[in-house]
């Protein structure tokens, strides 16, 4: 355990930490902002050892030289892989515990700081999973606690009372009701029709017109990040993928189109669940203050799509996308890690 000040911002670093399953963000006290795709990567031999000049790569760099590296992407459907004790545990517990370690090297720490960070987790993270993660940070912070991703969105932006918050990301939905107290389990939800699904369901739907076409899930990943809409007058999206060793262009506009609406429905169910089971008085308030979120709510046109199911289904409904989708979790848990009492990190350590 580092030694240091107990004061409250003397000789501390704080950190937010929003640890997603395709990209994980840093927002600290010293004003660094970072982020790095949630890849890992280890030598696979002597000769990548000699190739690399490196023992661990991560973020685009890993993926960059994959077919060289035991590679692994630590989290998946928001959680981590290791927290099943099942599979490949001690393998991805060590590039869970590399990564959240990379993050916060590149919050660049002093040598003489105290480090207290905060992580956002899914809203509904078992328990297991969230002990897993606080045993692989203290390996790297001094003191460490966990909050639900969509709540520290709420959070960084002050809108804690009668809110829908919506955190799209790769592995899950998080949805969490506001409503000026600390959110109960009954006011989140998550799901997995997330960045995941989309690949997945935009990879079917090419296999099953193009079976010719030669791809990977890193490369529909790519495109989608690139291209995905909900817009009916989105542009034409013309890829290319080797047939035969030949590059050959496919027009994948409608599947890429009809992939990415699929995450509406379940979003706008989930939203009216959390609705429903809320005091009558303010369900209109809540449906008009919905916060969207994540590296999903880019996706072209998103909002409007929201709002016009929940004008179909919920009878109405506004939804306002956040101005830093990266780093809205980061952030909001940065506020939370400032505002926290100083005797409450020191029982944390």
């Amino acid at each position: 355990m580092k030694k240091g000040s107990s004061s409250k911002d003397h000789g501390v670093l704080y950190l937010g930490i929003d640890l997603g399953t395709s990209r994980t963000s840093v927002s600290a006290s010293n004003g660094v902002r970072d982020t790095v795709a949630s890849f890992v990567g280890y030598p696979k031999d002597v000769i990548s050892q000699k190739l690399l000049k490196r023992d661990v790569l991560f973020g685009s760099e890993a993926v960059k030289h994959r077919l060289s590296l035991d590679f692994f992407r630590p989290l998946e459907a928001g959680v981590l892989k290791a927290s099943d004790e099942g599979g490949d545990f001690e393998s991805n517990l060590r590039a869970a515990t590399d990564l959240i370690s990379e993050i916060i090297r590149l919050s660049q720490p002093r040598k003489d700081e105290l480090v207290y960070a905060v992580i956002g987790v899914p809203a509904e993270a078992s328990i297991r999973n969230k002990e897993v993660i606080i045993d692989a940070a203290r390996k790297s912070v001094d003191s460490v606690m966990l909050c639900s991703e969509p709540f520290a969105v709420a959070y960084g932006l002050d809108w804690l009372e009668d809110v829908l918050v919506i955190d799209i990301g790769a592995g899950t939905v998080d949805l969490c009701r506001m409503h000026g107290t600390m959110p109960e389990d009954t006011d989140q939800v998550t799901m997995d029709t997330a960045g995941d699904f989309v690949d997945g369901r935009l990879a079917e739907r090419i296999r099953e017109e193009h079976p010719e076409a030669q791809f990977t899930v890193q490369m529909i990943k790519e495109m989608k990040e690139r291209h995905s809409s909900v817009s009916d007058e989105m542009e034409p999206v013309v890829v290319r993928f080797p047939v035969g060793g030949k590059p050959t262009d496919f027009d994948i506009t409608e599947a890429m189109r009809d992939s990415c609406r699929e995450v509406i429905p379940p979003i706008v169910e989930g939203l009216g669940k959390l609705v429903a089971t809320f005091d009558p008085e303010f369900q209109q308030r809540l449906k008009d203050r919905v916060l969207l979120a994540g590296g999903g709510s880019m996706v072209q046109g998103l909002d409007s799509a929201i709002e016009r199911e929940m004008q179909r289904t919920l009878g109405g409904g506004r939804v306002l996308r956040i101005e830093e989708p990266i780093y809205g979790g980061a952030n909001g848990a940065l506020k939370i890690a400032h505002d926290m009492p100083a005797e409450f990190w020191e029982q944390l350590k």
